[in-house]
């Protein structure tokens, strides 16, 4: 299993950003996909959740009403949807899957860099 997110970047602060964190190898029936971010000196935080087979969606506090996770399960692809963007949004950005196979198992992206700025 692969995961490769793409579409970092910088952008000004009330803009937006859409993440991609295309995945092979991956049932998406049988897995939950997340997105976690990671600021400088900070603890990595889990942003956002989604179940395919559970059909729902979880957002961290920071970021509900601004921020959708949403996936094309025959393009194997998660997105992130990231409007009204602030600099407390700055940080690399990680792609998780969990995977119940079984047995259970667990995969990281690389992360892509988000960097909001004036």
């Amino acid at each position: 299993v692969q995961l490769v997110e793409s579409g970092g970047g910088l952008v000004q602060p009330g803009g937006s950003l859409s993440l991609s964190c295309t995945t092979s190898g991956l049932p998406y029936n049988r897995a939950v996909m997340r997105w976690y971010r990671q600021a400088p000196g900070k603890e990595r935080e889990l942003v956002a959740t989604i179940s395919f087979a559970g059909g729902y969606q979880d957002y961290a506090d920071s970021v509900k009403g601004r921020f959708t996770i949403s996936g094309n399960n025959a393009k194997n692809v998660v997105y992130l949807q990231m409007n009204d963007l602030k600099p407390e949004d700055t940080a690399i950005y990680y792609c998780y899957a969990r995977a119940f196979g079984p047995p259970v198992s667990e995969y990281w992206g690389q992360g892509t860099q988000v960097t909001v700025s004036s």
